[in-house]
């Protein structure tokens, strides 16, 4: 079985497959500067053969090539990077300060 990881851009999201049959997906939110990761799934029959993590690496490797920031609300996504210290580079990061 040969997986292979697509962006489909029309639908927002990169797409997981097992030859022809669809395992899983990752949406994202992309603008010029950032792009947020909201949600992904892994089909439960696919489950613990790393569609996730297959997902996740094709996902930040495009943003890096686009040079965008990351800022992944998916609890899925956002723990991937906590585990690869080498894609927190170009993790979000709120700048802004509240004075009082």
């Amino acid at each position: 079985m040969t997986l292979s990881v697509r962006d489909v851009e029309a639908r927002n999201r990169f797409e997981a497959w097992e030859d022809d049959r669809p395992t899983g997906f990752a949406e994202y939110l992309r603008g010029d500067q950032l792009v947020v990761y909201p949600h992904t799934v892994v089909e439960p029959a696919f489950e613990g053969r790393g569609i996730g993590s297959a997902l996740a690496r094709a996902a930040l490797d495009d943003a890096r090539a686009r040079g965008l920031a990351v800022l992944a609300t998916c609890p899925f996504i956002k723990g991937w990077m906590l585990r690869h210290p080498e894609v927190t580079d170009f993790a979000y990061e709120n700048r802004s300060r509240v004075a009082r």
